[in-house]
């Protein structure tokens, strides 16, 4: 279910996450396609899902180098070439993009809503990400977590994201996320919060103007 910090009446900017919002989650087959460059034993991906996440965090705060990283998950050091191949599947498992929810972003921009985005995301990715078109054309700004030095929860992330759009008064920005834990972080410094469950009719609901909103759950 989906719940919100303030009345889902339209703020004056938004703050939106990037996976599980803007982004797909990887497949099954992605993950076992990504084990499989990694060389894991075949029918442990849960173990190397675990591996995967344990460093991640660091990854994503830009602590760890992409040879650091790849050298913690694998428990040692890749040669150049692996490590390429190693970083672009992992990069494309994390930009495809769900239609829906751009073509809601598409036309809340249109109304002159400003969006920022803000992400959990490792240089390679960030870089990848800022290239496409949707991040050119719909976000005013994209703040990431390896080029602030610090993931969500933190508060200095939002504090960032908030000043890039320029409204002072958080409880007049609209903070967008698929993690709980991160909508209580923004809620707790004041900023509206949608925690986003995959359903676009919450975000029509919340960025487009009442009769657009209606539209588009017909």
């Amino acid at each position: 279910m989906t719940s919100t910090s303030l009345s889902p009446t339209r703020a004056d900017a938004v703050i939106i996450d990037y996976n599980g919002v803007v982004g797909r989650q990887p497949t099954s087959a992605m993950w076992t396609r990504l084990a499989d460059l990694a060389e894991w034993p075949s029918g442990q991906l849960d173990s190397f899902q675990h591996a995967f996440w344990a460093p991640r965090e660091a990854y994503d705060a830009g602590e760890l180098s992409d040879l650091a990283y790849w050298a913690k998950v694998l428990g040692h050091h890749p040669g150049a070439r692996w490590l390429r191949t190693l970083r672009t599947a992992d990069t494309a498992m994390w930009i495809r993009t769900d239609d829906r929810v751009l073509d809601i972003l598409r036309r809340a921009r249109a109304t002159g809503l400003p969006m920022v985005l803000l992400s959990n995301a490792p240089h390679f990715l960030s870089d990848a990400l800022d290239t496409t078109d949707w991040r050119r054309e719909l976000m005013a700004d994209a703040l990431y977590s390896a080029r602030l030095g610090l993931c969500k929860p933190h508060p200095a992330a939002y504090e960032h994201a908030l000043a890039a759009t320029g409204i002072t008064d958080p409880a007049r920005v609209l903070f967008i996320d698929d993690r709980d834990d991160n909508c209580q972080a923004a809620a707790e410094l004041g900023l509206r919060t949608l925690h986003y469950t995959g359903q676009p009719d919450d975000l029509a609901e919340h960025l487009l103007p009442a009769g657009q909103a209606l539209c588009a759950r017909q």
